[in-house]
């Protein structure tokens, strides 16, 4: 059953960077690099988050379900929440205040003023600390923007014991078509508010980010399911492979069809947001959840490509990418506008030096902060540093032993690869924590496996 945790890992990579160039939006732009089929995926790139919520809900299934499915029960739902906290908290407490400190800093050198953000206050902060940022009708963001991302993970992680119950006891009762039906209609509610409002680009009006995240997080459970189904009496069928390696291809190509169209289609375009999805943009969310179970279920394909060591270890500093490249883009912006580079080849030269430093940037921090903070965490109650998939990579095994089997293993939060919505598509230079766009992917799920030669990483 594990056998797909090296391209879901690989996946997370194409996630954050998706994601990452989303945000990078304006720089491209500049460099001249922007041209018109490039803009329309990127356009879209805040999906990348969505893309991460589902990975969340079909790993933490497969990891947990065994153990949280059974019964309710406070010790396990505990170090199931102790274990995402893990996962997530360490980078995103050091980025929090670096964002702050950064903004704090860029204000000092006379390139912005602090007071006029609204979010850097106490209240603010301490909404931040908690995770509770994004919860409720008024999302309360700012600092490091991504991270509301993460707020919606953890409120999908503390409903997950709950959920567990229930995907628990239908397992076994509905079919494999059934179950796919059952994921797709969990996202109607996302769908509804997506089609139906005309003035909220971002999706945080009226609990709008609390039914995302639960409906593509539950419709990630469910198709694990039917991954699950077809696949318990060892690889699934020929005719399963054939289907699922047909749509590993075809997915992502009508994705950038999709968004084209969309992108030229004038009475849907948001005014004064040239760089945000359009209007019915969330109509590629069920594409990006099938495309999960489909990539589950062939070794072909992209899947090959997705499994490849280089971008496993994508994969494994994915996270990172996605909480480090908005604070670094704001530091850059404002480097390179204090030494008068607003275009031209230096200009292209430091572009390049955006992107590769943002990578460079994330595989420090997952290297000496969230694999050390994570196996510190982990070691309070007694779980192993290297969940069992993790160490069955290292080994060079592609994952045939059941995560189920080890409490201890988890997947990432995810984030993701996340999003981070904001009001406006061109931050401050100054601002080291504002958004280009409007959404990030955070740490949403991807699965705990390990490349080898590196330590742990567990998202």
């Amino acid at each position: 059953m594990g056998q797909f945790i090296r391209q879901l890992t690989g996946v997370r990579f194409v996630a954050a960077f998706w994601v990452v160039l989303y945000h990078y939006q304006p720089a491209l732009a500049t460099a001249g690099l922007l041209f018109p089929l490039l803009h329309e995926v990127l356009r879209v790139g805040s999906l990348g988050v969505d893309l991460f919520f589902t990975l969340s809900g079909f790993i933490l299934t497969h990891t947990y379900l065994t153990k949280l499915g059974p019964k309710l029960k406070g010790k396990p739902a505990g170090h199931f929440l102790w274990l995402r906290l893990a996962r997530i908290y360490p980078v995103h407490f050091v980025m929090l205040n670096v964002a702050g400190l950064a903004v704090l800093a860029a204000s000092l050198a006379g390139s912005g003023d602090a007071r006029d953000r609204d979010w850097l206050n106490p209240i603010s902060y301490l909404k931040q600390l908690l995770l509770v940022q994004e919860w409720g009708p008024d999302p309360s963001r700012g600092w490091n923007f991504v991270a509301w991302s993460l707020s919606m993970e953890w409120l999908a992680y503390l409903f997950f014991p709950l959920v567990a119950l229930v995907l628990w006891r239908v397992k076994d009762r509905l079919s494999a078509p059934a179950l796919s039906v059952v994921a797709f209609l969990c996202l109607s509610p996302l769908l509804w508010i997506g089609f139906t409002r005309t003035n909220d680009p971002f999706l945080t009006q009226g609990w709008a980010s609390s039914i995302r995240v639960l409906t593509e997080f539950v419709a990630g459970a469910f198709v694990y399911l039917v991954v699950r189904k077809l696949t318990l009496e060892g690889d699934p069928s020929r005719k399963v492979q054939r289907g699922a390696l047909v749509l590993s291809w075809s997915i992502p190509l009508a994705i950038v069809a999709i968004s084209i169209v969309l992108g030229n289609i004038g009475s849907l375009q948001f005014p004064g947001l040239p760089n945000e999805a359009p209007r019915l943009y969330v109509i590629i969310v069920p594409f990006l959840v099938a495309w999960i179970g489909a990539l589950a279920l062939t070794k072909r394909g992209p899947t090959a490509f997705l499994s490849t060591r280089q971008l496993v270890l994508g994969g494994f500093i994915s996270y990172s990418l996605y909480m480090v490249h908005l604070v670094w883009f704001g530091l850059w912006r404002a480097g390179m506008s204090a030494v008068g580079i607003r275009g031209g080849p230096l200009y292209l030269v430091g572009l390049v030096g955006l992107v590769v430093m943002a990578v460079v940037w994330a595989y420090l921090m997952w290297r000496f902060v969230e694999e050390p903070a994570r196996e510190w965490m982990r070691s309070k109650i007694g779980a192993r540093k290297k969940p069992v998939e993790e160490a069955s990579m290292e080994g060079g095994d592609t994952g045939s032993q059941r995560p189920d089997a080890d409490a201890d293993t988890t997947i990432a939060s995810t984030s993701a690869p996340g999003q981070t919505p904001t009001d406006g598509s061109n931050p401050d230079p100054a601002t080291a924590s504002e958004p280009v766009g409007s959404e990030s992917p955070t740490g949403a799920a991807t699965p705990e496996t390990k490349s080898p030669g590196s330590r742990s990483v567990d998202q």
